[in-house]
């Protein structure tokens, strides 16, 4: 199966789309929020087209669950192309305290012409963007400090534009997740469908853990071994999978090895945290 075949694009993203260029004259900045474990995986390429030339600030979200090391790669990378990233956790509230002073620092000077100019002081008005569930309405519900829109894991639950007052500082144009027209490539699927970004129901499971379980060997094997107490050859995926029913008891009558569970195990330790810090891209990657 290609991946690259597969059609992700409702009619409520098309209009977003046109949407976000019809306002984007009254918006000061752009905040792009991706998932800290995907940070290329969780970009949208459209936002270079839909944004043009406004300041970015990139908010790598869930900071806490990236492997910190290869997480300060990537803010020196979009540093290099000319974009703020901040580390954030949205739910715990992790430096989202930061992204006011942030945005402040790259409107210096717009702000700075508009007082000569005479006009009063206004709030920053942002336009927060990105694809479903990785975090939009969860970090506009801790910049508020109350439940301002609908939050869920679910993708896909910010249906509407809505212009959403902060504070005195702030105010933010929210949009709903928008995924590119296809996927370009794969592997980007099979990220995003591995850290919950897309539904369940997209790709096929089998390819999605075997997928997660190759890159987990590849770049955190102490970390998968311990976590289900086996030594793993990842040549040898059929062994794994036993290896792992039968110390989990993922096993039918007659002590067949229940693939399926072993399946649903191996996702829900990935999205639980259960091999600690990681990340799924490499800044040297063209995604």
């Amino acid at each position: 199966m290609k991946y690259k075949q597969i059609q992700w694009y409702p009619g409520h993203m098309a209009k977003t789309k046109r949407q976000i260029k019809e306002r984007l004259k009254l918006i000061d900045i752009i905040f792009e929020i991706v998932d800290a474990r995907a940070p290329l995986s969780t970009q949208n390429p459209m936002v270079d087209e839909i944004t043009k030339n406004k300041p970015r600030l990139i908010l790598l979200n869930k900071a806490d669950l990236a492997d910190k090391k290869e997480l300060d790669q990537f803010i020196k990378y979009y540093e290099s192309k000319g974009f703020k990233a901040l580390k954030i956790n949205a739910l715990s509230g992790l430096n989202v305290d930061k992204i006011v002073p942030g945005s402040k620092a790259l409107l210096e000077e717009k702000f700075s012409k508009e007082k000569k100019r005479g006009r009063e002081e206004r709030p920053i008005r942002a336009l927060i963007v990105g694809i479903p569930n990785v975090g939009k309405s969860t970090l506009i519900n801790q910049l508020v400090s109350k439940r301002a829109v609908k939050v869920g894991d679910i993708p896909g639950i910010t249906k509407h534009l809505q212009m959403i007052r902060i504070n005195k500082d702030l105010e933010l144009l929210d949009t709903p997740g928008i995924l590119w027209p296809k996927f370009d490539s794969e592997e980007v699927a099979l990220k995003l469908a591995l850290i919950g970004a897309i539904k369940d129901s997209i790709l096929p499971l089998d390819d999605v853990v075997v997928y997660g379980m190759k890159v987990l060997v590849e770049k955190y094997k102490e970390a998968f071994e311990k976590r289900y107490d086996i030594t793993v050859d990842i040549d040898d995926i059929v062994g794994i999978f036993d290896d792992i029913g039968k110390r989990r008891g993922a096993l039918k009558q007659g002590g067949v090895v229940d693939y399926d569970r072993v399946m649903d195990l191996f996702l829900y330790d990935f999205r639980h945290q259960q091999f600690g810090p990681v990340i799924l891209d490499q800044v040297d990657e063209d995604v």
